[in-house]
């Protein structure tokens, strides 16, 4: 290797260990609870976990008052190439791309496009089961029963995916609108209806209602070419990378590309809320069905606990929610082999945190990050499964019987 060559990749790797893209408009970024913490210490304590639990590139985002006030990237978007992740790398959305669906949807809500009470049944050009990908469901007539809330407050019985099915197979594990379990096939099932009945493609309506409304230049349902120039691999928990899966088909579950700036521009707009009526919105992060079970996935897992009841954890359409001593919050994951992403904003306090990481690790450290950068907040962090990097012994099966309440202590060794 030449000495500029080498001298460049040295620039390069310092530049993603050090962070980089940093936009702030302060020198301390406040918590919800109202104290504050210096921007040195939150480069510290990211650096350190990173670290610590071996993540390879995390990107945060801080929103205050409804505004980004401290945006930045640390680590890697590509160990192979030791390219720094920045805040315009883009990166894999997964299943953040579930709440900006729901988002949308409610916008159509707004409009009278989409009932969300109107069985599917009557939305469909056909019976479901006359689709070839639902074929499976032509001796269950309990199909009948879904409609677009079952869909989005994960209610309708639809497994989360299908393959996970011994015999591959789709079906319904319960009578719709009974119970929570977490089902991308649902939220893919409501993508197909809603262009069936208003002749309308998803991808164009995010694009229009959602990307274009935020000022989300860098974000886009399928592949766009222009994104390679400042790409993040997925990594898995060894630092290999597995790359980037360059999606050509629009999925409302999860295909969404994006960057840690526009996904806070999106969260802001919704903490401002903008574009929607205040009775969608309020529909939109309004408790829908409760939720009693010891942890999130996986999802036909028949398990039970009073342990989240204290805040009142629930789900509403698109959006998971909480209350604690800050008020009412809502949340979204995002994962996905080589990505692990989290979002939660508070509403009194008009701030959220968003955390995007290219790292099968990353969901090892978000747990003691939201603790540093948020204060207490009694987030629901065992039921979703975010156990931390320096506690393997909460994952063995025993501990699935002894769930873990939100406020519990639980400091980083």
């Amino acid at each position: 290797m030449s000495m500029r060559r080498r001298m460049a990749a040295i620039v390069a790797l310092l530049a993603g260990l050090l962070g980089s893209g940093c936009a702030t408009t302060t020198r301390n970024v406040g918590r919800p609870d109202g104290t504050a913490l210096p921007i040195e210490q939150v480069d510290t304590v990211v650096t350190r976990l990173m670290e610590a639990g071996r993540v390879t590139g995390l990107a945060l985002a801080i929103i205050e008052r409804g505004s980004p006030v401290y945006v930045k990237a640390y680590g890697l978007a590509d160990a192979e190439h030791r390219t720094p992740l920045t805040t315009e790398t883009v990166m894999y959305g997964a299943s953040l791309t579930k709440a900006a669906f729901a988002y949308m949807v409610m916008t159509l809500v707004d409009e009278g496009r989409v009932e969300l009470d109107r069985p599917i049944a009557d939305s469909l050009q056909r019976l479901l089961p006359e689709y070839q990908k639902y074929q499976d469901l032509a001796d269950d007539e309990r199909w009948r029963q879904f409609t677009p809330r079952m869909l989005l407050d994960h209610t309708s019985g639809l497994p989360n995916w299908r393959f996970l099915n011994e015999d591959g197979k789709l079906d319904i594990k319960f009578d719709p609108g009974t119970r929570y379990a977490y089902s991308g096939e649902g939220i893919n099932l409501l993508q197909m209806v809603i262009e069936e009945d208003t002749g309308l493609l998803v991808g164009d309506l995010m694009q229009g209602r959602v990307f274009d409304r935020f000022g989300m230049t860098r974000t886009s349902m399928t592949w766009r070419d222009d994104f390679a120039a400042d790409l993040a691999m997925g990594h898995d928990e060894a630092g290999k990378s597995l790359g980037h899966n360059r999606r050509k088909s629009v999925r409302a579950a999860g295909s969404m590309d994006t960057t840690v700036s526009d996904y806070a521009r999106f969260l802001s707009g919704v903490l401002r809320a903008e574009g929607l009526s205040a009775a969608a919105r309020a529909e939109m992060l309004r408790p829908q069905i409760a939720i009693d079970s010891v942890q999130q996935f996986p999802a036909q897992w028949v398990s039970h606990t009073d342990d989240n009841r204290g805040i009142a954890l629930s789900y509403g359409l698109g959006w998971g929610l909480f209350t604690s001593h800050l008020g009412k919050a809502y949340f979204k994951e995002g994962h996905d082999d080589g990505w692990n992403n989290y979002a939660v904003s508070f509403e009194s306090a008009q701030s959220a945190l968003l955390l995007m990481s290219n790292s099968s690790n990353g969901e090892g450290i978000f747990k003691y990050l939201a603790d540093a950068l948020l204060g207490k907040t009694c987030l629901p962090w065992y039921w979703e499964g975010y156990i931390p990097y320096d506690r393997p012994d909460l994952k063995a099966p025993a501990e699935r019987e002894r769930p873990h309440p939100p406020c519990e202590s639980l400091a980083a060794r």
